[in-house]
């Protein structure tokens, strides 16, 4: 199936050159007496890969890719190679850390994810936007010469550190943006 500018979105699969690709982000631009150009960010599904590509006229058509995406739990790694659970079927598949690396700050076991599929194969994960991780590491917050809310580095469970309040402390739980690596709230 083939759409125009109007339907495209972030976050749409497309398929360019015979490869999935998924919209990053998109802008278009109109001159005086000239057609329409639209810019837009593709990160490839299979490979991570950022491509940037500008269309340029009225009847520019892109298809979409056929891609399926499934509900999943992360269950396990195993020599470099990170397993997960189908939670309907029970089926496993597993993906190759170059597939994984940048959800793998934020992986813990049992965590729900999305695998997405292409002809029938795991190729990438769709990661929560949010996530919920144990706080291992925290040292005690000294509020000094703030004038405002102070800050310190924090480990979590994963090993990812980020900054986050000085009331934070070791053994809570606490959510992260999987977006931008921030603290967002103790949970």
């Amino acid at each position: 199936m083939a759409i125009g500018y109007s339907d495209l979105k972030k976050g749409l699969a497309i398929e360019l050159d015979g490869e999935p690709y998924v919209v990053v982000e998109y802008s278009s631009r109109k001159m005086q007496q000239r057609a329409p150009v639209m810019q837009v960010r593709f990160r490839s599904l299979k490979t991570g890969r950022i491509l940037d590509r500008s269309f340029q006229g009225y009847d520019v058509k892109l298809t979409l890719a056929s891609v399926e995406r499934r509900h999943a739990q992360y269950i396990y790694e195993d020599g470099g190679m990170y397993y997960f659970m189908d939670t309907e079927t029970f089926d496993q598949f597993p993906l190759a850390a170059e597939q994984v690396k940048d959800a793998l700050p934020y992986m813990v076991e049992e965590t729900t994810v999305e695998l997405v599929f292409h002809e029938g194969q795991p190729i990438a994960i769709d990661f929560p936007v949010f996530v919920e991780l144990k706080v291992t590491e925290a040292p005690p917050g000294h509020r000094g010469d703030t004038a405002q809310g102070g800050t310190k580095l924090i480990t979590l469970e994963t090993g990812l550190t980020i900054q986050a309040p000085l009331f934070v402390t070791e053994g809570e739980t606490v959510r992260v943006d999987t977006r931008t690596a921030e603290y967002l709230a103790r949970v």
